[in-house]
């Protein structure tokens, strides 16, 4: 079973109205995740969910114990067919409940999630010049260029802005990007060659990528949009998104001879291990080794 995302509201005004205790627990929840400085999502996408089971009980979420929890959770699976997807969400978002009002032990033994070992999905050089051109107008075309020139999230491409891109520096300033963290990408020689006329026929007020309204970010549904409507232009028949462009960008530059470390950094990694997948991805040959003797004496 699925939920879409607009039946957020209605599902927790739902739970607040009729479970005793949820408004004041739900609110409690909110301040959490601010005073946290996580993700605004997580709201939503743990929310949503803990509302459902708190609607189900009749209950708040930390007044059902750990064992209930996994009956409803195999119940939706075996009977309702519940997505991957909800079922994470469900008990990632108990574990932050449960931690929430000092039950600790409840979150430890909730169900384990297995991190699925897959390998991103990667277009190659020439698909990537392909999608490029695909676009019929030029915010569309750079917008896309632009996003795998320096491997951004979603989020980070949405929010940069015109005085954050350094032509002087070869540089672009990625303002609190996962983590909350600032950082500075690589401005791509053929991103500055055409930034000018970008910003002359497009005239951006605020962000490099604006919306209907001018100064407001684009929207990540519209992002969604351009990329789907530039895929059905061409012939790839790859599953692409955003994130496919950032996980092209590292390959890409692992292929071209940059170091992994230096491609942890561009990508904003905190652990190597998770920039070290794009080795299993890349097409590089190995390099014989040497030893240091040789090079010290010249051999």
């Amino acid at each position: 079973m699925t939920f879409k995302k607009e039946n957020y509201y209605t599902t927790v005004s739902q739970a607040k109205d009729l479970v005793p205790g949820f408004r004041d627990s739900f609110s409690r929840f909110e301040e959490r995740v601010v005073l946290n400085r996580l993700s605004k999502s997580l709201v939503t996408n743990y929310g949503r969910n803990i509302a459902h089971l708190a609607l189900h009980f009749g209950r708040q979420p930390h007044e059902v114990s750990p064992e209930e929890i996994n009956t409803y959770l195999y119940r939706k699976i075996e009977h309702e067919n519940l997505s991957a997807s909800y079922f994470k969400q469900t008990v990632f978002g108990m574990r932050f409940w449960f931690r929430l009002f000092g039950k600790d032990e409840h979150a430890l033994v909730l169900p384990v999630i297995k991190k699925e070992k897959t390998l991103p999905e990667v277009l190659s050089k020439e698909e990537c010049r392909m999608l490029f051109k695909a676009p019929r107008t030029l915010k569309h075309r750079f917008l896309l260029a632009f996003a795998y020139s320096a491997g951004l999230r979603m989020n980070e491409l949405r929010h940069i802005k015109i005085s954050d891109v350094d032509c002087d520096r070869m540089q672009v300033r990625v303002r609190q990007g996962k983590g909350k963290k600032d950082r500075y990408v690589i401005l791509s020689k053929f991103i500055k060659s055409r930034l000018a006329h970008y910003l002359k026929e497009v005239n951006p007020q605020v962000y490099l990528f604006e919306g209907q309204t001018p100064g407001e970010v684009m929207g990540e549904r519209s992002i969604q949009y351009v990329i789907s409507e530039a895929l059905q232009k061409t012939t790839i028949r790859k599953q692409v998104s955003m994130h496919t462009l950032r996980h092209s960008f590292a390959t890409h530059l692992l292929e071209d001879g940059v170091d992994i470390y230096t491609i942890q950094h561009l990508l904003g990694h905190v652990r190597l291990e998770t920039t070290l997948v794009y080795l299993h991805v890349a097409q590089v040959i190995p390099k014989v080794g040497r030893s240091p003797l040789d090079s010290l004496y010249g051999f």
